[in-house]
C-alpha cells in the first residue's frame, strides 16, 4: 500500500493553471490577486475586514501586535497546539501561561479557564489576552469564552488555523462576532492551501489598519494618515516597526482557485470522519466530542487511546507507520518544550494535555483519500487491537 499521510494537499489542473497565469502576469507581489483573495475570505466568513499574510505564524504575530498590549502583560493559551500559538505573544513582549484542555473536546477547557480567572483576579494577575485554538477543525465555544472576556476584561484571538469553513451557533468561524481577531492557516495540509500562507479576520477597523501597516514594514501610503506634509505621489511614511508579511500573488491565485472547492473538501472530510467513527466505534479509543451547535471542518481526524492503554501507544504508532499509514501527533505539549521548560514550566502542570499527548494520534483524512484506502486503514487499526490488546 502506498504511504498514506495524515493529511496532504489536493491540487487540481485548474489550481496549476491559475498559478501559471500569475507567473505570466505583470504582478508577482502586491497585485490584485491578494486583494481578491481577501475579499473572497471576507465573503466566506462574514467578517468586515480580512488581511492575508505569508503564513499563519505571521498572522498570529500581526494580531498580537495590533492589540497594543504592554510588555510584561500576561496572556494565556492551551499547551495543546503548535508552538506558533505561544510564540506570537512572547515575541510581542508578553508573559505566557497556559490553561489545560477539556478531556472530551481537547480544546480550551472553559471550566478550567473560569476557575483560573477567579484565582488570578484575587492575585491581581489577570491575563490581557486569551488565544484559543480550534483543534482539528472543531471550534472552541465562542459565546462562553466571550462572556468571560467581558467579565474579566481580556482580548480574544481565535487560532482557527485548522477551522476555516467550520461553524459555531450557525455562524462561520472567522466572523469575529465573539472575538477580536481570528487566524486561518493555508499550509499545504490544511483545508485549502496557498502553499504557505495565512490571514486575519476582524470586525474592528482600527485593528485591521494596524495589522495592515505592520504587515508592510510599518509603512503607510494613505495620505489621510500622514504625520508630515505630503511631498508627492512617491511619498510614504514608516510610522511603526513592522515586518514584510505580505501574501504574494502566486499564493493568492492558488487560494482563489482552492476556495471555490472548500465546501466540497469539507463535506468529503466529514464523510470520512463519519465512516471512521462508525467503523471504529467498538475499539478502546475515543473520538473528539462535537456538540450539535458546532460543525468541524475536520482538518484532522484524531483518535485517542483510552488512558489505560498508555503502554500500547508507542507500539500502535510504530505499527501504523510500518503499515504505511503515516500517523502523527498533534501536538506535543508546548510547556514541555525545552524553551518553555527554561521558563519554569514542568511536567504534570497540565495533566489532561499531557495524557492526550501520550495517547492521541491523527489518522489520514483528506479529500482524495479513497474509500478503499479508508477501509484499509480501518482494517489495519482493528487488526492491531485484535492482535495486541490482550
Amino acid at each position: 500500500m502506498k504511504t498514506l499521510k495524515y493529511s496532504t494537499q489536493t491540487i487540481s489542473k485548474e489550481d496549476i493553471l491559475n498559478v501559471s497565469n500569475v507567473l505570466k502576469s505583470e504582478f508577482l507581489t502586491q497585485g490584485p490577486k491578494a486583494i481578491e483573495f481577501e475579499n473572497r475570505i471576507k465573503k466566506l466568513t462574514g467578517s468586515k475586514y480580512v488581511l492575508a499574510s505569508n503564513s499563519a505564524s505571521s498572522a498570529l504575530l500581526l494580531a498580537c501586535k495590533s492589540l497594543s498590549l504592554k510588555a510584561g502583560d500576561l496572556f494565556w493559551t492551551v499547551p495543546n497546539s503548535f508552538v506558533a500559538t505561544a510564540n506570537c505573544g512572547i515575541l510581542c513582549g508578553l508573559k505566557i501561561d497556559f490553561v489545560d484542555i477539556d478531556p472530551d473536546t481537547w480544546n480550551l477547557s472553559i471550566a478550567k479557564l473560569e476557575n483560573k480567572l477567579k484565582i488570578a483576579k484575587r492575585k491581581n494577575k489577570l491575563p490581557k489576552l486569551i488565544i484559543t485554538v480550534h483543534l482539528g477543525g472543531l471550534p472552541t465555544d465562542p459565546i462562553r469564552l466571550n462572556k468571560l472576556s467581558k467579565k474579566y476584561k481580556f482580548k480574544i484571538i481565535e487560532d482557527a488555523s485548522h477551522s476555516i469553513g467550520g461553524k459555531y451557533y450557525s455562524k462561520k468561524v472567522g466572523c469575529s462576532k465573539w472575538s477580536d481577531i481570528t487566524i486561518f492557516s493555508f499550509h499545504p495540509v490544511k483545508i485549502i492551501t496557498t502553499g504557505e500562507g495565512g490571514c486575519c479576520t476582524t470586525n474592528q477597523k482600527k485593528l485591521y489598519e494596524k495589522m495592515q501597516m505592520f504587515r508592510n514594514n510599518g509603512i503607510t501610503k494613505d495620505p489621510k494618515k500622514f504625520k508630515f506634509h505630503n511631498l508627492g505621489p512617491w511619498y510614504y511614511e514608516q510610522q511603526a516597526l513592522g515586518f514584510n508579511f505580505r501574501m504574494n500573488e502566486m499564493q493568492a491565485a492558488l487560494g482563489l482557485s482552492q476556495i471555490k472547492k472548500i465546501n466540497i473538501y469539507i463535506k468529503k472530510r466529514n464523510n470520512i470522519a463519519n465512516l471512521y467513527k462508525k467503523k471504529l466505534t467498538d475499539l478502546p479509543i475515543k473520538f473528539q466530542k462535537i456538540d450539535k451547535s458546532f460543525y468541524s471542518s475536520y482538518h484532522l481526524f484524531i483518535i485517542k487511546l483510552n488512558s489505560d492503554k498508555l503502554k500500547l501507544y508507542k507500539f500502535f504508532f510504530k505499527y501504523l507507520r510500518k503499515k504505511n499509514i503515516f500517523v502523527n501527533l498533534h501536538y506535543l505539549p508546548i510547556h514541555l518544550q525545552p524553551y518553555f521548560r527554561n521558563m519554569g514550566f514542568k511536567k504534570n502542570q497540565y495533566p489532561i494535555s499531557e495524557d492526550y499527548s501520550q495517547t492521541a494520534l491523527s489518522i489520514p483524512i483528506y479529500p482524495n483519500l479513497t474509500l478503499n484506502n479508508q477501509l484499509k486503514i480501518v482494517k489495519i487499526i482493528k487488526r492491531f487491537f485484535k492482535l495486541y490488546d490482550k
